[in-house]
């Protein structure tokens, strides 16, 4: 794999920049955040899911009038916020919105102005990898979720005291910026 492309260097540093001036919601963001800062810039091609067990993906707190929605992931068995592996090319914030609406079957959209980085959290994936899973906070109208097949069939809205009863610890933290962040887009 060459190195870095020019594309993911400008992502890269982008990401890079955000995370260096950011304030940690929590310890757990911190630790996340010093991670990132440390290991990321020197990946190869931090993208990509097949060049090193490290990488980053994308992921999103998807919110509206009715709460928050999370999926109950297949393999892990926990409820989470939609997320996965950034394609070759793509910028982690349409990442973000693609994986939403394939694991939910949902329309969302970023806020009217713009793209929200929101949170930060690294974490163990499956086969051995860790995930520097950048989040952002994605908007949607009130529709029940409709998974696609092949797509985990448990997606619903939750209150923001129900979220909070089955997030794990990483998500915690990201619910409670988008959560806080979401007033400012309410009609």
């Amino acid at each position: 794999m060459p190195a870095t492309s020019p594309h993911d260097a400008e992502v890269l540093g982008a990401l890079r920049a955000h995370f260096a001036a950011a304030t940690p919601v929590d310890e757990r963001e911190r630790e996340s955040i010093d991670e990132f800062l440390t290991v990321v810039p020197g990946l190869d091609a931090p993208f990509d899911e097949h060049a090193d067990v490290r990488h980053v993906t994308a992921s999103a707190l998807v919110v509206g009038r009715r709460g928050v929605v999370l999926h109950l992931h297949k393999r892990l068995g926990l409820w989470l916020q939609p997320g996965g592996h950034i394609n070759d090319g793509e910028h982690p914030a349409h990442a973000a919105v693609r994986e939403s609406e394939e694991e939910l079957g949902m329309s969302v959209t970023h806020p009217p102005d713009g793209p929200l980085l929101i949170h930060l959290d690294v974490h163990p994936g499956p086969r051995g990898h860790r995930h520097f899973d950048v989040r952002y906070m994605l908007l949607a109208g009130d529709e029940d979720p409709q998974p696609g097949e092949g797509e985990s069939p448990h997606a619903r809205w939750f209150t923001p005291e129900e979220a909070y009863a089955v997030a794990d610890p990483g998500l915690r933290g990201g619910l409670t910026i988008a959560l806080r962040t979401y007033v400012r887009y309410r009609e």
